[in-house]
C-alpha cells in the first residue's frame, strides 16, 4: 500500500513540475555585469526574459550631423537622468531615417559609463512593461526603456499599458527609469479624415477636439518631451554622406568626386535620408 502510495506521489510531483514548466514564470533579473544594453524577449511559453546584447553599435553623439538641436535636447535631458535630477519621458517623432534611434544609441554610448543602460521592448510586448520595471527599481543604474519604430492600431493592449506607466498608475514613478519612444507618427496612432467632424466649435471661434481625438493625442502628451525630426535638405543630405565616408577612411578628393553619385542614390531611393546616406557611403567605400 506504501508503495503504491508513494508511486502516485511520485507521479504527482512529475506532474506539477511539467505543469509549472509551461506556465509564465516571473521575470527574473539577468547577470546586470553582462552588457549595458538588453532586449525583452518573450518565448512561445509565455516566459519573458531579458537577453544582454552581445555587439552593441560603437554610434557616437559626434558622428550624427545636422541634427545638432534634437542632439542638444536628448542629450541634456539623458544627463539630467543619468545625475539624478529630474528628466523626462522622450518622444522622438517625424521623418524616417533621420538618426531617431541613433540618437538614442550614441546617448547610451556617452554615458554609459555613468551608469546609463538601456533595454530594448517590442511593442508587442509593451504589456509586461510593469513587470520590467520592477526588476530594475531598486538597481543604482539609470535605465532607459527604448521602444523603437513605435505605433498602435485601435485597441492594442500595449497601449494602455504604456500609457499607464507614462503617467496615470496608482504607483509614483520609478525615478531610474524613462521611456524613449521613436514614431513616424506623432500621435503614435492612425488617424482619419472622419474625425474632424468631432471638433466642435464655440460661439467665439474656438476649436475644441472630440472625444475620439482626445484619446488619440492622450498617449502622445504623456511623453514630457517631443522632439521632431524633419527631411534633410540636399546639402545636408551631402553632408552626412561626406561624414560617413570619411568614417570609413575614403579620402578628401574621393568625397568630392563621390557627390554626384550619392545624389543619384538618393534619387533612385526617394529619400534624403541619413540611413540612405550611411547606405550609400557603405557601398562607395566598399566600391572604392
Amino acid at each position: 500500500m506504501n508503495q503504491k502510495f508513494d508511486h502516485l506521489i511520485a507521479r504527482a510531483e512529475q506532474l506539477i513540475a511539467r505543469i509549472e514548466a509551461v506556465l509564465p514564470q516571473p521575470l527574473g533579473a539577468p547577470e546586470w555585469k553582462a552588457s549595458v544594453a538588453w532586449r525583452y524577449r518573450k518565448r512561445s511559453s509565455g516566459h519573458g526574459t531579458l537577453e544582454p546584447v552581445r555587439h552593441i553599435g560603437t554610434m557616437q553623439l559626434a558622428d550624427l550631423k545636422e541634427i545638432d538641436g534634437q542632439k542638444e535636447k536628448i542629450r541634456r535631458n539623458t544627463e539630467q537622468f543619468v545625475q539624478g535630477r529630474p528628466a523626462n519621458n522622450v518622444l522622438l517623432t517625424g521623418a524616417r531615417g533621420t538618426g531617431k534611434s541613433s540618437l538614442i544609441k550614441a546617448c547610451l554610448n556617452a554615458y554609459a559609463g555613468q551608469g546609463l543602460r538601456l533595454i530594448e521592448v517590442d511593442k508587442a510586448d509593451l504589456v509586461d512593461l510593469p513587470d520590467i520595471v520592477d526588476v530594475v527599481a531598486e538597481r543604482p543604474e539609470k535605465f532607459v526603456v527604448f521602444c523603437d519604430d513605435l505605433s498602435f492600431e485601435d485597441g492594442e493592449p500595449g497601449y494602455k499599458a504604456l500609457k499607464s506607466i507614462l503617467d496615470g498608475s496608482v504607483a509614483a514613478a520609478t525615478p531610474n527609469v524613462l521611456i524613449y519612444a521613436t514614431s513616424n507618427r506623432r500621435h503614435l496612432l492612425p488617424e482619419y479624415m472622419a474625425e474632424n467632424l468631432t471638433y466642435t466649435h464655440t460661439e467665439d471661434g474656438e476649436v475644441h477636439p472630440g472625444e475620439v481625438v482626445e484619446e488619440k493625442i492622450s498617449l502622445s502628451e504623456r511623453f514630457g518631451m517631443w522632439v521632431s525630426f524633419y527631411p534633410f535638405s540636399q546639402e545636408e543630405y551631402l553632408t552626412i554622406v561626406a561624414q560617413w565616408l570619411a568614417s570609413f577612411g575614403v579620402s578628401t578628393a574621393a568625397i568630392a568626386a563621390a557627390r554626384p553619385e550619392a545624389l543619384v542614390w538618393a534619387l533612385e531611393r526617394g529619400s534624403r535620408s541619413g540611413r540612405v546616406a550611411y547606405q550609400f557611403a557603405r557601398d562607395y567605400a566598399g566600391r572604392a
